[in-house]
């Protein structure tokens, strides 16, 4: 199947938008927002997940060439998406939705964190990426607002 890589979608982001930065945090890398570096690693746009980790296995992402990236999305949108949001799993479980979170090239809630409207997707197809781009948009969006609020607190 063809897919998006991550380095075209780091690309495109760092291209489009403003202050978008890629850095590391817990193991992963992902795109922030934080123009002026007035923050450490700045606000989180989306990141990337390339192996299993001890609290998140439900996408199997350490199988061969599968990565998901993970995109926070407003509490509207999200719902507008997928009707509600689901309630915070325990620690080590998923959220409980039907959606099979091993599924490539499918928008879904993040198995873990979709209580905070966040989503994910295994190896977007161009065409999924198209339907990412307004999505990233708005993650772009919600972290500047965090970010101004950061810095000027």
């Amino acid at each position: 199947m063809n897919y998006v890589s991550i380095e075209d979608i780091f690309d495109y982001a760092t291209s489009e938008f403003e202050g978008v930065v890629i850095a590391e945090n817990w193991g992963e890398r992902g795109l922030f927002y934080n123009p002026d570096r007035k923050l450490p690693k700045g606000v989180y746009i989306l990141t990337f997940k390339e192996k299993d980790g001890p609290n998140d296995k439900a996408s199997n992402v350490s199988r061969p060439d599968i990565y998901r990236i993970n995109l926070g999305l407003s509490k509207e949108r999200f719902k507008a998406m997928f009707g509600e949001i689901p309630k915070r799993p325990a620690a080590g479980e998923v959220i409980g939705t039907m959606h099979d979170f091993k599924k490539v090239d499918e928008i879904m809630p993040h198995p873990v964190y979709g209580w905070m409207s966040w989503v994910g997707v295994l190896n977007p197809s161009p065409e999924t990426f198209e339907k990412l781009k307004p999505l990233i948009a708005e993650g772009v969006q919600l972290a500047k607002v965090k970010y101004a609020k950061r810095v000027t607190a």
